[in-house]
């Protein structure tokens, strides 16, 4: 169009940005966005509403935020839809305040903006981030007092809260209660409960693993033969493999992370290489390590603690390797975690990573311009590894 000296109008912008916006590609949305203003042209409530979906599908949460504050401060029309992107976003990303401060502003406003189930969900998976058990089930008696049936979403939530607080006679008591009301658990609902029981005590894993088998057999399976220290490594690889291949996409992340974590967390440390290996081969992570003449890094960004952990023993192995082959390590080493922190995590992987190295005496440090990096040259790295005991593992 400019190419022909033709001006882009308001409908034309609203036209890409909604495009973009589909596509799933928001730093798209921001420049178009940007020439926009830039061109003079005022936003509208529907460029407005998809910067906010776009924005809060992406995780981008202060430009989401702030999207919505100007759609407040110019007095525009606001819906339970757009209320609910926000609060599933926040919700995701551990933004309890913010979270809580939307479900009250959707209360206190009128004009088909009051809190549907969905708002309701959100603000349990929201008090669940943090374990916050009393507001959790506050808000879901508050829920079902405003006429709301509790659904699969709501049970994933109380149930993650109450692993997160280790109660786990609650677990099993709010399981029960899914199977009376006749919901059936899916893929995300038994990952939750995989998630659990890597933070159960050792004494109550049975309790857990029962959930697991009713929700799932065949992970429930898998789960048993992790523990079983008579399993041979075929078996479970096949199992594994299968399991992988039988579950949606869009949780084989999320399982594999928690297998590998039930791995770490009984000290079976080569089966959780064994997943690790399994998951690269089958797609589920990208390559961890990438390496040149002047860099060699691992990346374990978007990787639950223990399989961040089983990828850095790997690479030290590599490391230790190619020492001994002789070869020289290039001059920069990294290690990046990204900065990004699970909604059900207490911390984020870079501080449980940085707290490890320390123990381990690696000569990573995190590096002050670039978050979630840890460096080190090749010089302190060499001396490091030829000063390690080579019975010594990395998971300590």
């Amino acid at each position: 169009m400019k190419a022909l000296g033709v001006k882009p109008n308001l409908l034309t912008y609203n036209t890409l940005l909604h495009a973009m916006s589909k596509a799933g590609k928001p730093w798209y949305v921001k420049s178009i966005y940007k020439e926009m203003i830039d061109s003079d042209i005022l936003p509208s409530n529907i460029t407005y509403f998809v910067l906010v979906r776009s924005y809060a599908r992406a995780r981008y949460a202060a430009d989401a935020l702030a999207a919505y504050r100007e759609m407040r401060e110019k007095g525009m029309e606001l819906d339970v839809l757009l209320y609910n992107m926000l609060l599933s976003m926040c919700a995701d990303i551990g933004y309890v305040d913010k979270a809580v401060e939307l479900f009250k502003t959707m209360k206190a406003t009128e004009d088909g903006c009051q809190p549907d189930c969905w708002s309701y969900s959100s603000l349990i998976t929201a008090y669940a981030c943090n374990g916050n058990v009393a507001e959790a089930e506050r808000t879901l008696n508050e829920m079902m007092e405003a006429g709301f049936q509790t659904n699969i979403v709501v049970f994933t939530s109380i149930i993650q809260c109450y692993g997160k607080a280790k109660r786990i006679d609650d677990v099993v008591r709010s399981f029960d209660r899914l199977r009376e009301v006749g919901i059936s658990p899916d893929d995300r609902f038994c990952g939750c409960l995989l998630n659990v029981l890597t933070q159960t005590p050792r004494g109550e894993i049975g309790k857990v693993i029962r959930c697991i088998e009713e929700s799932n057999s065949q992970l429930g399976s898998v789960v048993k033969l992790i523990l079983d220290a008579e399993t041979t490594e075929n078996l479970l690889q096949k199992e594994a493999e299968q399991l992988f291949r039988d579950i949606s996409k869009d949780v084989r992340k999320g399982y594999s992370n928690c297998l590998i974590d039930v791995c770490v967390n009984t000290n079976q440390l080569g089966r959780a290489s064994l997943l690790l290996n399994l998951a690269m081969q089958l797609g589920i992570y990208l390559p961890m390590q990438s390496k040149s003449d002047t860099q060699w890094y691992l990346h374990v960004k978007h990787l639950s603690f223990g399989a961040a952990l089983t990828a850095l023993e790997a690479w030290v192995d590599d490391m230790s390797r190619a020492i001994e082959d002789g070869e020289e390590l290039p001059p920069l080493l990294g290690i990046y975690t990204g900065h990004w922190k699970h909604k059900y995590a207490g911390g984020g992987l870079a501080s449980a990573l940085e707290s490890h190295l320390r123990q381990l005496k690696a000569p990573f440090y995190e590096a002050p311009d670039k978050a979630g990096w840890f460096l080190t040259t090749n010089i302190a790295a060499k001396s490091w590894l030829n000063s390690r005991n080579p019975a010594t593992l990395v998971i300590a």
